[in-house]
């Protein structure tokens, strides 16, 4: 599994000459340069271009990038594979993926190619067929992780939109635990009221607790919350550390669990105590 922060992942249309320059400024985790959804019908052949020449041109340090082609079932999808490959891209992402053999398609269009010999494939989980073979998915070859696709699983289903996303739940979930099973990433999808800001930190903090790696964004003005809310809190990082101190000492006195807190620190505690501070740690390089 990709050990870098996926806090924040923020779509940026392949179209938009100034969204692609200012992409290399903004505080996220990651970026998807989208060539599907944000592109339209007579723009899709000059945004592949200009996205594959920005790719090489722009630094966008650390941060993850992933490009959204279209589908390869599409009129678009090939062409955008064929140009974009010049690039050599860290990651494709894929989407409508509604089964392994859709990921497979694409590695070995991938294989074919000694530029993207290193390109890994995401997938965007987004209709019910998806779901439900999303262990199948998560284990194709070159997968690096999952992006939720909300809007369009929830048209699929027919369900409707509320604050605790109850009726989406099991749709969020399968692909998780599927993701996890893997050892891959797996991001939330977009809360779409990009100005409400305590729907967002809502919504975000349901999917930390949930498990989710971070959080797929609409807008820049999202960033700071999905940093802040996917990203250990000085408490965590505190109890993480006392836990760790806590059971090295027990251990050496021959003991196998510790207390902290009053509550009994064991092994699979310490396990997550120090993908805490692993994280934290990650986190806090970005920022130098």
């Amino acid at each position: 599994m990709d050990t870098r922060p996926f806090r924040s992942v923020l779509y940026i249309p392949g179209s938009k000459e100034r969204a692609l320059e200012k992409a290399t400024t903004l505080a996220t985790d990651a970026i998807i340069f989208d060539l599907e959804d944000a592109v339209a019908v007579d723009e899709k052949a000059r945004a592949r271009v200009l996205l594959a020449e920005t790719l090489q041109t722009s630094d966008y340090g650390t941060r993850a990038k992933l490009v959204r082609i279209n589908a390869l079932s599409t009129d678009w999808g090939r062409d955008d594979l064929e140009v974009i490959a010049s690039a050599r891209p860290e990651a494709i992402l894929l989407p409508k993926v509604d089964t392994a053999e859709h990921v497979a398609e694409l590695a070995r269009l991938l294989d074919a190619r000694p530029e993207t010999a290193q390109t890994r494939i995401w997938a965007m989980m987004e209709s019910p067929l998806g779901v439900m073979n999303a262990l199948a998915i998560a284990q194709a070859p070159r997968m690096a992780g999952f992006i939720m696709g909300t809007n369009d699983l929830a048209k699929d289903m027919g369900c409707r939109f509320r604050p605790d996303r109850l009726p989406l739940l099991s749709a969020l979930q399968l692909p998780l635990i599927a993701a996890k099973a893997a050892g891959i990433v797996a991001v939330d999808g977009v809360y779409n009221a990009f100005k409400d800001d305590a729907g967002l930190r809502s919504e975000c903090e349901q999917g930390r607790d949930m498990g989710f790696d971070g959080k797929t964004l609409i807008h820049p003005a999202q960033l700071a919350i999905a940093n802040e809310v996917f990203a250990p809190s000085d408490g965590e990082i505190d109890l993480a550390a006392r836990q760790i101190a806590a059971f090295e000492e027990a251990t050496a006195r021959g003991e196998g669990v510790a207390v902290v807190d009053g509550k009994i620190v064991e092994n699979l505690h310490i396990v997550t105590a120090k993908q805490i501070l692993a994280k934290a740690e990650a986190i806090a390089e970005l920022a130098e």
